[in-house]
């Protein structure tokens, strides 16, 4: 796998999530959250690793290199050893749908769920997480609402789940941040 230029950056970012808490492991032991990068100016994006969420610091070993993809048939191709994760066409169809984004945020957060869904772009609660579905829903919301703008949407049919991108992690970052302040949160909850 091509080495990963922004791996400090990316760790970063998960190290602001986790102290924000939008990343890391419920009590149950299963990890929630994901962070992706484009790879350049192409269609290939790095993608954080499924079950990473828990991990203090990444290792390029703990990503992958998606480098196709093809919804309709809910397959993907990557390259590296971790396994990807279940959010990769999601964050596939992001890139798809605008290619000035090169980062993408999917964390969970209650509060900010609760205040947003059907506030900013939301996806139908219909369709589930990680589906196919769900990747033909965001370019939905691509076509359809000012998604573009707002960097953020709702995953209605993901329970907390939240998705906001950017020109880069601090971009993508800062969108979850004004957010949180617009519904009310203080930093750190």
């Amino acid at each position: 796998m091509a080495p990963l230029e922004q791996l400090a950056e990316l760790n970063a970012c998960r190290r602001n999530l986790v102290d924000h808490h939008l990343l890391g492991v419920y009590p149950n032991g299963v990890g929630f959250g994901n962070v992706s990068l484009r790879d350049g100016r192409t269609a290939c994006f790095y993608i954080t690793g499924s079950a990473t969420g828990g991990l203090p610091e990444l290792a390029l070993a703990d990503c992958v290199r998606v480098v196709m993809y093809d919804f309709a048939r809910n397959w993907l191709s990557y390259e590296g050893t971790a396994a990807p994760s279940s959010e990769s066409l999601t964050h596939a169809a992001v890139y798809q749908s605008d290619p000035s984004v090169s980062a993408v945020i999917h964390c969970h957060d209650p509060v900010l769920w609760r205040a947003l869904v059907d506030r900013v772009p939301t996806t139908s609660k219909r369709v589930a997480y990680g589906t196919p579905e769900m990747a033909c829903e965001i370019m939905r919301l691509f076509e359809t609402t000012d998604v573009r703008s707002e960097k953020i949407f709702i995953m209605a049919g993901h329970q907390d789940g939240i998705l906001a991108f950017g020109k880069n992690l601090e971009d993508a970052f800062k969108v979850l941040m004004r957010a949180r302040e617009r519904t009310g949160q203080r930093p750190g909850n």
